[in-house]
């Protein structure tokens, strides 16, 4: 099972994120796609960048193969979820998917994304950071633990 991740590479916080599952990626569960890439809607034409801004999209496959039959479109919290999941980390993100606390979950997962650089800036000190470059951020890499 392979998840692709597309996310906002200019979004120190996002690229936060993505540096944690990276590292504890060791099998090879999780591809990671920045949407901002000059090439990216020449790559994935079936990926709106735009609407991949407003959330966060993800494709699961059941094979390690790209455009298997069997691919199906996450969004949002469904994304962070299975992402955590296949590296094994993170299982509380499982509770934000139970019925009554999904709702309130993805409402708050709407306003950080439509937020996320203001938050970005309130916990990084930078709002933005260059895209499509790994590290461009130049913040502090977390543990991976």
């Amino acid at each position: 099972m392979t998840l692709t991740v597309f996310y906002d590479g200019s979004c120190p916080l996002c690229v936060a994120e993505m540096d944690q599952l990276r590292a504890l990626n060791t099998d090879n569960h999780l591809r990671f796609e920045d949407i901002l890439a000059p090439d990216f809607p020449s790559r994935y034409p079936t990926i709106d960048p735009l609407a991949a801004s407003n959330v966060l999209h993800g494709i699961l496959s059941e094979s390690n193969t790209p455009n298997d039959e069997n691919e199906r479109l996450l969004l949002g919290l469904d994304v962070t979820h299975k992402a955590w999941a296949l590296v094994g980390k993170k299982r509380w993100i499982g509770v934000l998917r139970w019925p009554f606390i999904r709702w309130f979950a993805d409402h708050a997962y709407l306003f950080f994304a439509r937020n996320r650089y203001r938050i970005s800036f309130l916990f990084t000190g930078k709002s933005r950071c260059e895209p499509c470059t790994k590290g461009a951020c130049d913040l502090p890499r977390s543990s991976s633990k």
